[in-house]
């Protein structure tokens, strides 16, 4: 019959952060090779054999992956863990019918360094936020004066390609809107065309 044993192990990641783990394993002996367990070990095999190989298994495989990838791979570790314990489980006779990790956390360095690590993405978010609207503005002012040069050089053509015609048109304009007044002044006198006008002028 299988039974249950948790194992806690502190160890160390291949980026030097200490790291906190509990390992959870289901075991049972071979039956075959009990009376020889009981005789050469004893009736607590399991606290004398268990803690030990798996101290052992958990720092070897620790020790390859740095704390960041204890997170992002921990599937390969647990399969790396349960791979090397059962072979070294069986060198004594026992199986290990299950094996996860329950637990795991790491030191108050660790800790510091993720936190820093995030403030300095976001400061880099920030700048490159700022960055980038600063270059938009440039774009934007860049083209703002590339379209009034275009205007500018449209009007200019329309000038040209108009000529005097525009000129006499406001000299036109200018003539009807100075006879509309004149047409509504009392004290103007239209003199007809080639006849002469006697005026009574006093002496």
């Amino acid at each position: 019959k299988s039974r249950p044993r948790s194992v806690p192990v502190t160890t160390g990641s291949k980026d030097l952060q200490t790291v906190n783990l509990t390992l959870r394993i289901l075991f049972h002996p071979d039956p075959t090779l009990l009376p020889s367990i009981y005789t050469n070990i004893g009736m607590d095999y399991d606290e004398r054999i268990l803690p030990s190989i798996v101290d052992e298994v958990l720092k070897s495989v620790v020790a390859k992956y740095d704390a960041s990838e204890l997170i992002t791979q921990r599937d390969a570790v647990s399969n790396n863990v349960a791979d090397d314990l059962t072979r070294r489980a069986q060198t004594f006779g026992i199986y290990l019918d299950d094996i996860s990790i329950t637990h795991l956390t790491f030191g108050h360095d660790f800790a510091r360094a993720v936190e820093s690590k995030q403030v300095a993405q976001q400061e880099a978010e920030r700048s490159r936020y700022y960055v980038e609207q600063a270059e938009f503005e440039k774009q934007a002012a860049i083209t703002s004066a590339e379209g009034d040069a275009v205007a500018a050089k449209m009007l200019s053509a329309a000038f040209d390609k108009v000529g005097d015609s525009l000129i006499e048109l406001r000299k036109m304009e200018a003539a009807e809107e100075i006879a509309s007044h004149l047409a509504s002044s009392r004290n103007v006198v239209y003199l007809p065309k080639d006849k002469g006008m006697l005026l009574n002028l006093p002496a």
